[in-house]
């Protein structure tokens, strides 16, 4: 049984929001087959793994989370926070790849 049958099709498309694009994903990407996504707070890895394999249709060997806090920034006087946020290193099998570009 694979994990995309155990989850809902719909749910799993709001489990990865974005691709997280910046020097150390591009290096991670071109060093150890890895890609970096900002994802739901609430997200597992099996959930993230499932998803991934369902949008891309790519084999995913691995996934690490890492909960990202947000930073405090001043408005003025007011002291206020960003929001935190989970990102997923998502490690593909041997042979992958996932391209970003539009489909034509």
């Amino acid at each position: 049984m694979t994990a995309a049958k155990k989850y809902n099709a719909d749910q799993l498309m709001n489990v990865v929001l974005a691709p997280v694009v910046s020097e150390k994903s591009t290096m991670v990407a071109d060093k150890n087959r890895q890609y970096v996504f900002r994802v739901a707070d609430d997200a597992t890895k099996p959930e993230i793994k499932a998803a991934v394999e369902l949008m891309f249709k790519t084999k995913v060997m691995s996934v690490t989370v890492l909960n990202v806090h947000g930073k405090e920034r001043r408005f003025g006087k007011v002291i206020g926070r960003r929001r935190n946020w989970k990102k997923a290193y998502v490690r593909l099998a041997e042979g992958q790849e996932i391209n970003f570009a539009a489909p034509e």
